[in-house]
């Protein structure tokens, strides 16, 4: 596989520079790994701090900003983060009011983040955590114990965000992170498998002319495998699987998610066939996001997710971000 890289041992380092370089708003620490909004700590706010392994870009630092993340901590390839990077990265973005974890539920992750918050509490930091567990494709998979976390990441991320920027305890931005995720459901689907930089092949065997329904976003087996499908027909059972476990009865928030290697071209056609089975079903779309949002290295394929959200959801979700990959009302 070509990539464009120098050595697998230092894609993330490379790309933490180049993101230091492109983004002066953020203190990027490129030895610690860890990601900091340059004006942290912000008085009297509680802080958000993500993070989970590279390659799902812009998945989590490119949400690091006003209105989202005060920090994030990239691991290695597909790997989580360690704990000491966490510490870090609560520390520097603690002003006294409290730090969320907002953690997706895969094995690592949980047990690194959680390690990190009883650190952090012996140094007097209050910590509560947020586990993000949306993908109704499995319900035990090879990275996890119950659903993997995925698209209702960035959700959370910007809900909560906001919620935090208004000066919200600890417990309330919680609370509504929480929300979020109860309220959420994601599909995703791969037509093509990843190729990670320590392997420089495809992660798994996906022959030509199958996808596979229900991927994760490290190439984890989803549902099943099939026949090439049309876009069509990928929305009717994506959809289908996300309404069939969150069953809403209000207005929902829509995320079209590319998994990195879709062009846009072939997912707002996706978007167009996922907004007729969303009315054919009687479900009313309130806000919407297309692109690439948590990704899967060079996988091609897409994922949907569902929130379903009340009032106050979307006065949030509506709220000022300003973001490296988010970015409006500012």
């Amino acid at each position: 596989m070509k990539m464009l890289i120098n050595v697998a041992e230092t894609v993330v380092a490379d790309a933490l520079r180049g993101m230091a370089a492109a983004h002066p708003e953020l203190t990027v620490d490129v030895e610690n790994r860890v990601i900091v909004r340059r004006d942290a700590p912000v008085a009297g706010k509680v802080a958000l701090v993500s993070g989970g392994g590279s390659g799902h870009e812009p998945l989590h630092g490119g949400f690091v900003g006003p209105g989202m993340l005060a920090a994030a901590c990239p691991g290695e390839v597909f790997t989580s983060p360690v704990p000491d990077q966490m510490l870090r990265a609560a520390a520097a973005v603690d002003s006294g009011a409290g730090v969320l974890f907002v953690v997706k539920n895969y094995t690592g992750d949980v047990l690194n983040f959680d390690m990190a918050a009883e650190l952090a509490e012996e140094e007097g930091i209050q910590v509560a955590k947020v586990l993000v567990d949306d993908d109704v494709a499995v319900r035990d998979s090879t990275f996890t114990a119950g659903r993997r976390g995925t698209g209702a990441t960035l959700f959370v991320h910007k809900i909560a965000g906001a919620a935090a920027d208004e000066g919200r305890p600890l417990e309330q931005v919680r609370e509504i992170g929480h929300r979020v995720v109860e309220r959420s459901g994601s599909f995703g689907v791969a037509l093509s498998a990843c190729s990670t930089p320590a392997k420089g092949s495809p992660t798994f065997d996906l022959p030509p002319g199958e996808l596979e329904l229900g991927v994760g976003i490290h190439g984890e087996p989803g549902r099943e495998r099939r026949p090439m499908m049309t876009s069509r027909e990928i929305a009717d059972y994506a959809v289908d699987s996300v309404l069939g476990d969150l069953r809403p009865r209000g207005p929902v928030l829509l995320l079209v998610n590319g998994m990195g290697a879709t062009p846009l071209l072939e997912l707002y056609g996706f978007h167009a066939e996922v907004q007729r089975v969303l009315a054919e079903r009687g479900v009313v779309t309130a806000r919407v996001l297309v692109g690439n949002y948590v990704t899967s290295l060079d996988m091609a394929g897409a994922s949907v997710t569902l929130c379903e959200a009340d009032e106050e959801m979307l006065r949030l979700w509506d709220a000022p971000v300003r973001t490296p990959a988010l970015r409006w009302g500012v």
